[in-house]
């Protein structure tokens, strides 16, 4: 199973929406970059779920539940279902990310506006170790 991140702005949608709905297609991604990350998701893959704008964290986890497919609106985008699994409470916010030194090669330290990546094994751990009782 690998792990990714993607990025939402709350007030487009938020975790409180995915956990409602239950699934949804992550859709709407144009960097290059962020759409080969889509690319190589597979169903079981794990999400990190982040709240870009305002207080930025990471607010939950969602589980990749179909084969990423060509974005119907954009065929040079991808789409893939994801399907809410849990909350992150409380959310692991991006300045303690950047501060625990752990992360500085990681494209959401380095890139800030890209919105969907590989999260490192690293950081799955680190976050593992946060919340022992999760489903990350």
């Amino acid at each position: 199973m690998n792990h990714f991140l993607a990025k939402t702005d709350q007030d487009t949608y938020s975790i409180d929406q995915l956990e409602r709905e239950h699934q949804t297609t992550w859709d709407g991604v144009t960097n290059a970059q962020a759409v080969r990350a889509i690319k190589e998701m597979r169903p079981g893959d794990h999400v990190f779920i982040y709240h870009s704008g305002g207080a930025s964290a990471v607010v939950g986890m969602a589980v990749v539940r179909s084969e990423p497919t060509a974005d119907p609106r954009d065929p040079k985008s991808a789409v893939v279902d994801l399907e809410f699994l849990s909350r992150i409470d409380p959310p692991v916010s991006l300045k303690e990310i950047k501060e625990s030194k752990k992360f500085e090669d990681w494209a959401l330290v380095r890139q800030s506006r890209l919105s969907t990546m590989a999260a490192p094994q690293k950081f799955v751990d680190w976050m593992r170790a946060r919340y022992p009782h999760s489903k990350i």
